[in-house]
């Protein structure tokens, strides 16, 4: 049975053009999807327009692109936190989610929420970690039915110890998917955030294929795809064999190099690794 890759790009490595041009450059790279970091559009996510959001659906759909869904959840607006012990704080943080759900379905169909936000979901005001990962699991679970309602799942991000205390590796991240039951409620894997994994990434990706439902690519460094030593081979190689249907999906975090650059050399090293797989 023959297999192909869905290639995907963040379009933070766009950010500073203009949404149609980016959609545009994305497509002439060689992705069929595109990710989008809420904060890129608005500093307020949540406000922004039907009108506005008819626009980027439309944006991306003309340029023959897939909407695959948002990461990066609450870099705006500033101040949220979703396990803090304010009370109040908390809810309206947990409604600012509740909200991109919206803004992910109106964006595109079946779209998926990488939840990562190390800041604001992180041990704070003299909780226990335990405490804080009580809660963020509490607030998954709160949501859980209207991201099903509408179409959306959220993805619980590992994420290393130099990042975060909540929800440290791929093990903790399907305790909570289990814990809550929800298929709006799910996994994904990162490879420059699996950094204090213990075991090979691949057999890590295997034993919890099920739950992967999104795949992050970079270097361990967080640049681009091809610029460091990172083997993606044995990973997608998992995915493959296991007929993987979501995304795998570049985000890098230095771009320095350019868009296009970071673009075109990404998916190009990327189709060059998969080249190599074993028949």
């Amino acid at each position: 049975m023959s297999y192909s890759f869905r290639h995907a790009i963040c379009n933070e490595v766009f950010q500073n053009w203009p949404f149609h041009d980016a959609c545009k450059a994305i497509r002439s790279a060689g992705y069929s999807g595109i990710e989008i970091a809420p904060f890129t559009l608005s500093a307020t996510p949540a406000e922004i327009t039907s009108a506005e959001r008819k626009q980027y659906r439309g944006a991306i759909s003309s340029e023959g692109l897939r909407f695959v869904g948002l990461h990066w959840l609450m870099v705006a607006p500033a101040g949220l936190h979703v396990t803090t012990p304010d009370v109040a704080l908390r809810e309206r943080s947990w409604r600012h989610i509740r909200d991109l759900v919206d803004l992910c379905a109106d964006l595109g169909d079946g779209g998926v929420m990488i939840f990562g936000s190390p800041k604001q979901r992180c041990a704070t005001g003299g909780a226990t970690v335990a405490e804080a990962t009580a809660r963020f699991q509490d607030g998954l679970a709160g949501i859980a039915g209207h991201a099903m309602q509408r179409g959306v799942t959220l993805l619980v991000e590992a994420l290393p110890a130099d990042q975060c205390d909540v929800v440290q590796s791929l093990d903790e991240a399907v305790e909570i998917v289990r814990a809550i039951a929800s298929p709006a409620i799910r996994t994904m894997f990162d490879s420059h955030n699996a950094v204090d994994e213990k075991e090979p990434h691949a057999a890590l990706v295997d034993r919890y294929f099920e739950y992967i439902k999104h795949v992050h690519v970079n270097e361990m460094d967080g640049r681009h795809p091809g610029t460091g030593t990172y083997d993606f081979k044995p990973v997608l190689d998992v995915l493959r064999g296991r007929g993987y249907g979501g995304w795998v999906s570049l985000e890098a975090f230095d771009f320095t190099p350019g868009s296009e650059r970071i673009a075109a050399e990404s998916i190009n090293y990327l189709k060059s690794e998969i080249a190599k797989l074993p028949e």
